[in-house]
């Protein structure tokens, strides 16, 4: 039977095998990408769960989780007059003491891509120094890393900060007193990646971990799975968005990702340094890596700015309500911590459409 979008029927069917198979205490699931949140809560998901489902978001905001030493090194290359060019979210995102929105108001050529396809055409075009900073999952990163495989001009190099998503997952389950009960997995990054990651995770932990999309019947979906798992106590990884992911992932850009990059301990922006949770370039690509060519190594910013709930929001160990700052001092158009920059931040996303809603 074709997949409709939008099907009354089907999502009844879905709420009653939720409500049916959710065990009588709290069942925490947690998802790790801020397009499930954007689905979750503009579609009014948890008011059609059971109480005792709480689901949270984890590290599912790359701009969340960049580190502050990262976000001071390109406003340094700003500031030096080289041309910093990044994503629309990483403009707004509090650095150390400026953001780049802030540093090009003062003068510095920072320009807003889409793509890294972008900066390589303002590379083409000039004879000044162009830096892409490269932030993302293995989402985008296949594409930085075909540009790069593409032998890119002498004037390009990026700001890798670039991370994984499966050891932020072992991280969150790592972290006492979160009791996590199952993962919804990010769809798009499983289409690079496949379901194969998870089985380890799945396996050490006890934990399901499903691979959703991103309708609204794709996440009821993936839920029903994770209750039926918990339900009959058989924790496994398990492939819920069949029309888009499948078990291997996407070989090509694999093989793009491990031809240009190697895995580097990383720090993640409210949780810390996650082991081999991040990707630099391999020694035959190193010349375009921004930070040996202009010797930028800034010190460690401050992390956790004072009665931001940032990194226990991250780490889904809170919701953004449960900030004393959310919707005073920190706002999307005046954001305080990290996680209200940006359509994909928790913080954001509640402000725009609210947590819990009841229809």
């Amino acid at each position: 039977m074709k997949f409709k979008f939008k099907d009354q029927q089907r999502a009844k069917e879905l709420t009653r095998i939720i409500q049916r198979e959710v065990p009588d205490r709290r069942v925490k699931i947690v998802h790790v990408c801020g397009t499930h949140e954007v689905a979750i809560t503009e579609n009014g998901i948890r008011s059609l769960l059971p109480d005792q489902i709480d689901i949270r978001e984890g590290p599912g905001c790359p701009v969340c989780v960049t580190p502050t030493k990262d976000l001071d090194a390109a406003v340094k290359l700003a500031e030096s007059g080289v041309i910093v060019t990044a994503f629309g979210d990483m403009m707004n995102v509090p650095g150390t003491e400026k953001s780049l929105k802030e540093v090009k108001s003062e003068g510095a050529d920072v320009r807003l891509v889409y793509s890294v396809s972008e900066a390589i055409k303002i590379a083409g075009n000039t004879d000044k120094q162009v830096v892409f900073h490269s932030v993302g999952f293995e989402t985008t990163t296949p594409m930085t890393a075909a540009v790069l495989s593409d032998n890119p001009p002498d004037n390009f190099s990026i700001l890798p900060s670039n991370k994984l998503i499966p050891p932020a997952m072992e991280s969150l389950l790592e972290l006492p007193r979160n009791n996590i009960d199952g993962f919804i997995a990010p769809g798009h990054v499983s289409t690079i990646i496949g379901v194969k990651p998870y089985e380890g995770i799945a396996q050490s932990y006890d934990v399901p971990i499903v691979v959703g999309g991103f309708e609204p019947l794709d996440i009821l979906y993936a839920l029903a799975l994770i209750l039926k798992q918990v339900s009959n106590n058989d924790p496994k990884a398990e492939n819920g968005y069949t029309r888009a992911v499948d078990y291997e992932g996407n070989e090509k850009s694999r093989e793009l990702i491990k031809k240009v990059f190697r895995k580097t301990d990383s720090t993640w922006r409210g949780i810390g340094e996650i082991p081999a949770s991040g990707l630099t370039l391999k020694p035959a690509y190193e010349k375009w890596n921004a930070r040996d060519r202009f010797d930028i190594d800034p010190e460690t910013g401050e992390e956790v700015l004072p009665n931001c709930l940032c990194p226990q929001v991250i780490t889904a160990r809170a919701t953004p309500d449960q900030c004393d700052l959310f919707k005073k001092k920190c706002t999307p158009s005046s954001p305080y911590g990290p996680c209200m920059v940006g359509e994909e931040a928790m913080c954001n996303i509640w402000y725009r459409y609210g947590g819990r809603p009841k229809l």
